[in-house]
């Protein structure tokens, strides 16, 4: 899979010139998002089909600052499927190749009245595509 990269925008910059903390989840929402599109099952096609996909926990470890329009490349891999609970693994790299920030996110996936689904039974194919990511 290929790095999402996201240059830092003004707007998500501070005072003092440095990247807001909270940025750091949205660019996880965003390489999560062009994670699964590469993989195949995009959230308009996860939509369609009825699967909606809360984050359930989300984490972040800062390592180093950001500043307005820096690239950073997100990093994005399955730390653990078993079915039901979807835990990804973030890391978040400047130009040089330095860590600037480490994070994780856990979902689940549930039907659009909020019953968690059986992705086993229910769509075999997301399912097995989740489990080969996880593999890797």
């Amino acid at each position: 899979m290929n790095s999402y990269i996201h240059v830092v925008q003004y707007y998500e910059t501070d005072r003092m010139g440095i990247t807001h903390h909270s940025n750091y989840v949205r660019w996880m929402e965003e390489a999560r998002i062009d994670f699964l599109k590469q993989a195949g099952w995009d959230y308009g096609k996860l939509e369609s089909l009825g699967i909606v996909s809360p984050v359930t926990a989300i984490n972040c470890k800062y390592k180093a600052s950001t500043t307005f329009a820096d690239e950073v490349s997100v990093e994005v891999s399955v730390e653990e499927f078993k079915g039901v609970r979807l835990k990804l693994h973030y890391i978040m790299k400047n130009t040089s190749g330095k860590c600037v920030c480490e994070g994780a996110s856990e979902h689940c996936f549930l039907d659009k009245s909020g019953k968690i689904l059986k992705l086993h039974k229910e769509y075999p194919d997301f399912y097995h595509a989740l489990t080969s990511l996880a593999e890797r």
